[in-house]
């Protein structure tokens, strides 16, 4: 008996060693980290989001069980090298190595720099000083033996670009990080966007391109170019085809996985295949979140038939009834226009008859067009309305139904509204009739946002609620819809508020405009009659009258009156020749 339980245990001791050697390699594989992100930029507007993208991919490579997971934030350009030292010495026995980078990146004539918090980047040769090449860092991770991997989400619109001096005119600055291609072999360089393009930070915590890689890139045993294969997908999805992630440099044949693949159950049950109808519902909602004609199209030739095939029609006539309308209303434009131009040039009358006739009846066309998009599209949401309740019913039988397998197709629509809910304001966003962010909360803000867009955009889409129809009549609007609103002080200049600077000599209104300051009066205090003086008419009439007197020629001689006129006899009788007769008003 004793001897039979030592034969098992010697038996299993050998399975076990022989277990140990052949998974011991895979297991024994060393994985090392550095995390860097960069948030509070000293010299330019500080980010959001590259330290909460650092956080999740640090805690992502953690729970994948990396060896040593470095994470440091906000450094300034020399602790960046002394980290980049520090990290050489850890990559050199390492199997892996993978350093992530968010913050702002530059491309000058062609490299591609990293910039730390402290950089004032005045000029373009302050680059060679004050931030530090991506060479640096691929000399950091030159010892690792397997894999070499730079994750860069760093090709934000950068604002260093737009106010650095060009010491040399032909030096290029470029728009993101420029193209690379590594010349040592094992090296892949991911970018958040592809070279020469900028990626969104995105409207959560996180950046679309981090939020990506934490689903896809730790995967157990999935081959890390299949890994950022997964996460291009998700982030063209997310971003609505604006963002393409990118990946340069090549592995060889085998696959590489960031995280072993873990040993299947000895009895595990092959997983069920998909339902085909769950295939279906899922190419469907591919094709109307991105919401154009051709990947509708797409969907009905590989699904010409069935529930969602026809749904994807009536999503086509409401495209085609609002191309329609576009086009209505602008020949009722043209039309109007060329009427009042007839009649502003006093044209023949027949003239502006046939041109009143043509607007009337491009106006008329208008109209109906207005309607049948109407119509079209109120068929469109009742549709989808049947499709949501549809598949809340079925949620519902498959859930009280617990020994049915549940239909993959039969989702509950609960957990699809958040996600609706978010991708509208996100385009309320890019349209500029919404400030806040999207979070997927349809709150007063989100709903007095929407009333903004039918205002400006002419619609009358319902504000109650986020609907995927409301969704596909914003994504119509290629550009801004709202007016962009600035505080006083400063004024819209294209997708910008900038600020009102007035000359010398003025001054801002409350109207937001400038205004010439005027000259204060001088305030002097004058006696009433110096006032009164300053009438003609009363000064006139102030002057005493002048009395010319003339002495008479003699006594013998003809006297004069004071007029001029010779005096009578009987007025020289009486003395008017005199200076007192005269004085005394008897006398002319």
């Amino acid at each position: 008996m004793k001897k039979s339980g030592s034969l098992k245990l010697l038996q299993w001791a050998a399975a076990a060693a022989t277990l140990l050697f052949v998974s011991g390699p895979a297991l024994a594989e060393k994985r090392v980290a550095l995390v860097l992100g960069n948030s509070s930029y000293q010299n330019v507007a500080p980010l959001a989001n590259p330290v909460n993208d650092s956080s999740k991919m640090a805690a992502t490579l953690k729970d994948a069980g990396f060896d040593v997971v470095d994470s440091r934030r906000d450094l300034a350009a020399a602790e960046t090298r002394r980290a980049l030292r520090d990290f050489a010495d850890r990559a050199r026995d390492a199997d892996i190595a993978v350093v992530y980078y968010a913050g702002h990146g530059i491309e000058v004539d062609g490299a591609n720099y990293l910039i730390p918090v402290d950089a004032r980047l005045e000029r373009d040769t302050d680059v060679y000083d004050e931030a530090f090449s991506l060479d640096r860092i691929l000399i950091a991770i030159e010892p690792a033996k397997k894999l070499r991997l730079v994750i860069l989400d760093a090709c934000r619109d950068n604002p260093f670009s737009r106010t650095m001096k060009r010491t040399v005119a032909s030096r290029a600055i470029g728009q993101g990080l420029a193209k690379v291609e590594p010349t040592s072999p094992n090296v892949l360089i991911a970018y958040s966007a592809k070279a020469g393009s900028t990626a969104a930070d995105g409207d959560g915590n996180n950046s679309p391109f981090t939020a990506a890689l934490s689903h896809h890139l730790t995967k157990p045993g999935l081959d890390v170019r299949r890994a950022f294969g997964f996460v291009r997908d998700e982030v063209l999805k997310t971003t609505n085809n604006r963002q393409e992630p990118f990946v340069y440099g090549s592995l060889g044949g085998e696959d590489v996985p960031l995280v072993p693949a873990r040993p299947a159950p000895a009895a595990a049950a092959p997983a069920p295949a998909l339902n085909a109808q769950a295939e279906v519902r899922r190419d469907y909602e591919l094709a109307l979140q991105i919401g154009n004609k051709s990947a509708l199209n797409a969907f009905l030739a590989q699904y010409p038939d069935g529930f969602y095939s026809s749904l994807a029609k009536l999503q086509l006539d409401k495209i085609a009834a609002e191309e329609t309308r576009v086009a209505a209303t602008e020949k009722a434009r043209l039309a109007e226009q060329e009427r009042a131009r007839l009649a502003a040039e006093g044209a023949r009358k027949s003239q502006q008859a046939k041109a009143e006739a043509e607007a009337k009846a491009a106006e008329q066309a208008r109209i109906a067009a207005e309607k049948a998009k109407q119509v079209a599209q109120d068929q469109a949401a009742a549709a989808e309305q049947k499709r949501v309740a549809a598949e809340s019913a079925a949620a519902d039988k498959a859930a009280a139904d617990k020994d049915k397998p549940m239909d993959v197709a039969a989702l509950t629509p609960a957990t699809q509204q958040p996600d609706v809910t978010k991708s509208v304001q996100a385009e309320l966003r890019r349209v500029g009739c919404l400030s806040g962010n999207a979070d997927g909360n349809w709150n007063n803000a989100s709903q007095r946002s929407l009333t903004q867009f039918n205002r400006y955009a002419g619609t009358k889409l319902d504000t109650k609620v986020a609907s995927v129809d409301t969704l596909d009549t914003i994504k119509l609007k290629s550009s801004r819809v709202c007016p962009l609103v600035c505080e006083h002080g400063f004024k819209a200049e294209g997708e910008r508020c900038t600020k009102i600077v007035c000359v010398e000599g003025s001054y801002l209104n409350d109207d937001n405009e400038c205004e010439k300051r005027r000259a204060r009066p001088v305030a002097k205090r004058d006696r009433p009659e110096t006032r009164r003086d300053r009438d003609p008419e009363v000064r006139q009439a102030r002057q005493p009258r002048q009395a010319i007197v003339t002495r008479s020629q003699g006594p013998t001689g003809a006297g004069m009156s004071s007029s001029g006129r010779p005096l009578t006899g009987q007025e020289r009788a009486t003395g008017c020749h005199s200076f007192g007769a005269i004085m005394s008003g008897v006398c002319p």
